[in-house]
């Protein structure tokens, strides 16, 4: 699931609505919560002034070559023919082939660690990065990244015109991973885990629930308590029966019967696929050896 950490300074209600949000962007068809943090506009600028660095080099490489092969006697109106297509191959080709060859990566990217991903998280294509690099000729180039950074600023995300047309983000790959909390059963609730249902808890529900626990430590007191309650009032409509402890023990309780719930189907899955691979190796009764 997407990290989310909550400021001190948050309302109730903003907390509460940024709860109801976790998973809207980076949630797949398969309900699947995508654990990554897109790259902030310092990165993606530095990343974008050594690319620039490289393609302008390279581009200069290739007009010093062009002129020691041109023939002299050639038109004027060729040989400016040959220099825009060499610009139009060094800023759209040249980078929509390096990122799909390396599947979002570029030299500036290697250097900061970031790379250009999908929305659900997969790797880009042709046509994603073809995209990204055509559009970029007006908005990077021509623009000196002007409209670039005036979209990234007031995006929800760093995101630049040729991610929102393509369908792209560029997430930071080195970022420092914070240690998922461990909720474990409160004493309180040891009988009541026994007996308890709450099979019929929606996946956003649950994903609200992770990003409660992860931004807890974070919060005010009075905030966490208010917003303990608001998650607590929500997951008692799915879970049968309700016990009469704190709200942020009901929650950790729930938290931990979903997770024996989802380890024991994933047990039984390892197990199935294990008699299955068993059986369909196995010697056919009287076949000969």
């Amino acid at each position: 699931m997407p990290k989310t950490r909550a400021p001190r300074d948050l309302a109730d209600g903003r907390f509460v609505r940024a709860l109801d949000d976790v998973g809207d962007e980076l949630v797949v068809g398969e309900a699947v919560a995508l654990d990554v943090q897109p790259a902030g506009i310092a990165l993606r600028l530095a990343a974008a002034l050594l690319d620039g660095v490289c393609l302008l080099a390279l581009y200069l490489m290739l007009l010093l070559g062009i002129s020691r092969v041109w023939p002299s006697g050639f038109d004027e109106a060729w040989a400016a023919a040959a220099e825009i297509g060499s610009l139009v191959v060094v800023l759209v080709l040249v980078p929509a082939a390096v990122e799909t060859v390396t599947r979002g990566k570029s030299v500036g990217r290697y250097a900061t660690g970031t790379r250009v991903v999908r929305l659900d998280g997969g790797a880009i294509g042709f046509r994603h990065a073809f995209t990204r690099a055509l559009v970029g000729l007006f908005e990077l180039w021509t623009t000196f990244g002007s409209v670039a950074l005036l979209v990234a600023l007031f995006g929800s995300r760093p995101r630049r015109l040729g991610d929102l047309l393509a369908g792209t983000f560029v997430q930071h790959e080195r970022a420092t991973r914070q240690r998922e909390p461990q909720v474990l059963m409160p004493a309180e609730l040891q009988g009541w885990a026994s007996i308890a249902d709450v099979s019929a808890l929606p996946q956003r529900l649950e994903n609200r629930l992770g990003a409660f626990f992860r931004g807890a430590a974070d919060l005010r007191p009075e905030l966490r308590e208010a917003t303990a309650r608001t998650l607590a009032a929500a997951v008692a409509e799915h879970a049968h029966p309700v016990p009469a402890v704190h709200p942020e023990l009901f929650l950790a309780g729930v938290v931990v019967l979903r997770r024996e719930r989802d380890l024991r189907a994933m047990r039984a899955r390892a197990a199935m696929l294990d008699r299955a691979a068993t059986i369909a190796t196995a010697r056919p009764p009287g076949f000969p050896r």
